[in-house]
């Protein structure tokens, strides 16, 4: 059971997310309150993935070990900076086609390679697909030109800052919950 869960948590999460790309006439016409929709699918997205992602057990095909630990949290370091640059607009950021759905497929990557097992193979590689279908979707629908960009040191450092920042809380987080970020 927890596994279907897992899965519609997954799958509503996408749609909620490809809806616009998909049925663009559609989510038009809905106007704002498409808005407050697409809002709560995600949140009811979440709770059935935090749900479905702790109460499914299955198969390990590998476990954590402290190479794939250490690579994990430097993915993770990336993955958040690349949301953090993205928010930003740091010279980073703005030069990127996708900052935060590289984000998302880095966090995704890193996840994997460190939990090794089917619950995860569902959730984390459910959501990297969801993000390389919505950047296929969205490169076929608009174009992109890099712009010219200053860097603004003032913003960089305050990325790497804030970076570090949510990094520690990700990890405090992680360690409250029973899931040591640093092995």
């Amino acid at each position: 059971m927890s596994y279907l869960v897992l899965i519609i948590g997954v799958a509503l999460w996408s749609g909620a997310h490809l809806f616009k790309r998909l049925a663009p006439a559609r989510r038009a016409a809905m106007g704002g309150k498409a808005k407050g929709l697409v809002a709560l699918a995600l949140v009811v997205a979440i709770v059935l993935m935090v749900i479905g992602y702790r109460g499914s057990y299955g198969p390990f095909f590998w476990g954590r070990h402290p190479a794939t630990v250490g690579i994990n949290n430097l993915l993770m370091l990336l993955s958040v900076y690349l949301f953090a640059a993205s928010g930003m607009k740091t010279y980073l950021g703005q030069r990127m086609r996708h900052p935060q759905l590289i984000a998302v497929k880095t966090w995704s990557l890193a996840h994997i390679l460190v939990n090794g097992d089917l619950p995860s193979f569902i959730l984390f590689g459910g959501l990297m697909a969801w993000a390389v279908v919505e950047v296929i979707l969205i490169n076929k629908q608009t174009t992109f030109t890099k712009p010219a960009v200053q860097v603004v040191a003032r913003k960089e450092i305050i990325a790497v800052v804030a970076t570090l920042v949510v990094y520690g809380a990700i990890a405090g987080i992680h360690y409250a919950l029973g899931y040591p970020a640093f092995g």
